[in-house]
C-alpha cells in the first residue's frame, strides 16, 4: 500500500527551487495531419508547416533559455507525427524503455528513436512486448511512474515497464477520448525529494471514478485544472520544478500555478495542436 504524501501547501514559493533538464525533441519537418488517429485531428483542415516549425523552435529556444538541454533527433519523410517526441521513449535512470504504438501510421518512428539512443551511447535499452506510448502514458513523480490506459497504452505494458525500469507504476484509467494519454490531462510539476513529496497537476473529469479517488488520496494537494485549462492542453506542461512552459491559452492555469509559486511561461502550439499535441508531447525528457 503506498502511503499518502504530506501536506506541503503552505511551502514557501521561494522553496520552488528548477532543476537542470535534458532534453530530445524532433523538428517538424514533416508535419502533417493526413489522418485522423485522436478527436484534435481533422486532415481536411489545412495545416502550416512552417509556422509549426516556427513554434517548435520557439519551444526547443525557451527551454534551452531556461537552462536545459536540447537535443534533436532527424526527422524522417511520412511520418508527420514524429515530432511528439513524448511517445517514443522512457529513460529513468539511463535505462531505456522503448515505445510501441497503437496506431499503424505511428509504429516506424519507434525504431527511430531506438537507433537514436543506441548511437547515442545508450546500451540499456529495452523495446516493449506490449502496446507501449512511452512518456505520453507515463509521469515520472521522483518516486513512481504515473502511467495512463484507457485509450492507447495496454494495461499490461504498465506491469511490464516496472519490470524493465525497475521503479513503482502506479495505473490510472483515462475516460474522456479527447484525453487519450496522461500527458494531455496530468502532468508533474516538482518531482519528490528526500524531504518534499511530489506535486502534481490534472484535470480531474479525464480520469475514472477510481482513478479520481487514488490521485486526490495520494497528492491532496495537487493543481486542479478545470475543462477550460484541459481544452487548450494547459496539462501538457513541463516543468523544471519551478519554471512551467505552458500553452498561451491555459491563463487560469497559470495563475494557480503561480500563486503555488511557479514561474509560468507560454508558449504558441496552436499549430501543433491540430495533430493533438502541445509542449509535453514534443519533449521526452533523459533522465540519467
Amino acid at each position: 500500500m503506498i502511503a499518502t504524501e504530506p501536506s506541503h501547501t503552505l511551502r514557501s514559493m521561494n522553496l520552488r527551487v528548477p532543476l537542470t533538464r535534458r532534453y530530445l525533441m524532433c523538428p517538424p519537418r514533416y508535419f502533417a495531419v493526413d489522418y485522423a488517429i485522436n478527436p484534435w485531428m481533422d486532415p481536411s483542415q489545412p495545416v502550416d508547416v512552417g509556422r509549426a516549425m516556427a513554434q517548435w523552435t520557439e519551444l526547443r529556444d525557451t527551454y534551452r533559455r531556461l537552462g536545459h538541454t536540447v537535443e534533436e533527433i532527424e526527422p524522417q519523410p511520412g511520418l508527420p507525427d514524429m515530432v511528439f517526441a513524448a511517445n517514443s521513449g522512457t529513460v529513468i535512470d539511463g535505462r531505456v524503455l522503448g515505445a510501441r504504438f497503437r496506431a499503424k501510421e505511428r509504429v516506424p518512428e519507434a525504431d527511430h528513436y531506438r537507433r537514436w539512443f543506441l548511437e547515442h551511447g545508450y546500451r540499456d535499452v529495452v523495446m516493449p512486448s506490449r502496446i507501449n506510448e512511452a512518456e505520453g502514458d507515463f509521469a515520472w513523480t521522483g518516486r513512481m511512474i504515473l502511467a495512463g490506459t484507457g485509450f492507447r497504452t495496454d494495461p499490461e505494458a504498465h506491469a511490464e515497464a516496472q519490470e524493465i525500469l525497475g521503479v513503482p507504476v502506479l495505473s490510472l484509467r483515462l475516460v474522456d477520448p479527447r484525453y487519450y494519454h496522461l500527458d494531455t490531462a496530468l502532468f508533474v510539476l516538482s518531482e519528490a525529494t528526500e524531504s518534499r513529496p511530489a506535486h502534481i497537476a490534472y484535470y480531474p473529469e479525464a480520469f475514472s471514478a477510481g482513478s479520481r479517488r487514488v490521485l486526490a488520496r495520494l497528492f491532496p494537494d495537487a493543481v486542479l485544472a478545470d475543462a477550460a485549462d484541459a481544452e487548450c492542453f494547459g496539462l501538457n506542461g513541463v516543468s523544471d520544478g519551478r519554471n512551467v512552459v505552458l500553452p498561451v491559452e491555459a491563463t487560469g492555469l497559470a495563475d494557480r500555478l503561480a500563486g503555488q509559486g511557479y514561474e509560468p511561461v507560454f508558449a504558441d502550439i496552436s499549430e501543433l495542436r491540430k495533430a493533438g499535441g502541445g509542449p509535453k508531447c514534443c519533449t521526452l525528457e533523459i533522465r540519467k
